[in-house]
């Protein structure tokens, strides 16, 4: 028998990877593509007459508008204002009100204040800067990456056939099973991160990794939980669910309920430990 306060104190705070931070060459990408446009609103900075210049720059250069919400580091081509008219929707991409309209957003939104007084000095910095605080949202996905990166690795060590992203009605064809009963009777298709097979057996693979609580740690408990208790009655098949991080502490007790039913629930610690195969083969 596993002890479950011994096996969750072996959960890791972080599998961060270099890349894990920031995306730089998406950030370059994504500066690259407007660079054009960015420099010719650089003309606008330090300008004594900006309401002017920049509506006399977007009649010669209309695409200029497109850039725009960027400058307030959003990236919709929509952007709502609420005022003592009413609800405004300026549109960015294909522009639905006049240029004067656009140039008082400019300014009620603070932009003209920005480049008119030299608070900054050059729009592909700023935007570059922008661009690398925005990137930051990403990392929630990155981490999933990273530890769908770290099972895979143990896989290919384990020499298993594996395959990635396949669905339920996929896994039935391939291997001939009746995965009905963890499905709702056919009404969900089921996706898993990893499917591979061995001794005769097909093992459905969830992988995830959890730095922060929240209630989606024990939504998911409690669903994969079900999942384990359903696959059971599945001759050939077999659940797994690779987890980790501390983020688990704050819904451990979810977690431990699926601990007890669930003898293929590993985290990195159980990998590094044994292997795949001695795991599995427990």
């Amino acid at each position: 028998m596993r002890d479950f306060s011994k096996w969750l104190s072996t959960m890791k705070d972080s599998i961060a990877t270099w890349e894990y931070y920031t995306d730089f060459q998406k950030v370059y990408g994504n500066v690259d593509a407007i660079k054009i446009e960015l420099n010719i609103l650089n003309s606008l900075i330090g300008s004594k007459t900006i309401d002017s210049d920049f509506i006399a720059l977007a009649k010669k250069y209309p695409n200029i508008i497109t850039v725009i919400p960027i400058l307030l580091a959003k990236r919709e081509s929509e952007i709502k204002i609420t005022d003592t008219k009413g609800e405004l929707k300026f549109n960015f991409k294909r522009p639905n009100y006049s240029i004067e309209e656009y140039s008082e957003f400019m300014q009620k939104t603070g932009l003209f204040d920005l480049l008119q007084n030299h608070l900054i000095n050059n729009l592909v910095d700023y935007v570059m800067g922008v661009e690398v605080g925005m990137d930051t949202n990403g990392r929630k996905n990155r981490t999933g990456d990273a530890m769908e990166d770290l099972i895979e690795s143990y896989l290919r060590k384990a020499g298993v056939t594996y395959f990635k992203e396949m669905y339920k009605s996929d896994v039935e064809r391939k291997f001939g099973l009746d995965l009905s009963a963890i499905s709702n009777e056919g009404k969900t298709e089921k996706r898993f991160d990893f499917v591979f097979i061995y001794n005769g057996v097909v093992y459905g693979c969830e992988c995830n990794f959890y730095s922060g609580g929240g209630s989606k740690l024990n939504e998911t408990a409690r669903s994969y939980k079900t999942l384990a208790l359903e696959s059971k009655a599945i001759q050939g098949f077999a659940f797994i669910w690779f987890t980790d991080g501390t983020g688990w502490n704050s819904a451990k007790h979810n977690l431990e309920e699926t601990f007890d039913v669930l003898d293929t629930i590993f985290n990195l610690s159980d990998l590094e430990t044994n292997g795949l195969i001695k795991l599995i083969e427990k």
